[in-house]
């Protein structure tokens, strides 16, 4: 199983906290069940929040670089590319 991102930690802490507080100040309950159960229903909430909130995905970027071209001899050179796979994002520099 995967470890959870910082925002599906932070989705569901903050829907925690704001879920318990919006439902003790709504029903105005001061029994310990009350409690108990906005408790619960808090923590079930931001456990569904958390768990919706989308993983990052791994992609395959495809790159292609031009090849490096040898000094020709007596033929012509043909202009040739190769596919490198990267398993993480490239960054592409503007040209100067």
């Amino acid at each position: 199983m995967p470890r959870p991102t910082a925002a599906q930690l932070a989705y569901g802490s903050f829907t925690v906290i704001f879920s318990t507080l919006a439902m003790l100040l709504l029903s105005q309950t001061s029994s310990g069940v009350g409690i108990a159960v906005i408790a619960l229903a808090a923590l079930a909430l931001g456990l569904l929040v958390a768990m919706t909130v989308p993983m990052p995905k791994s992609r395959v970027v495809a790159v292609r670089k031009p090849a490096t071209e040898t000094p020709a001899t007596t033929e012509t050179p043909v202009s040739a590319s190769v596919t490198v796979l990267a398993t993480e994002p490239v960054h592409e520099r503007a040209a100067s």
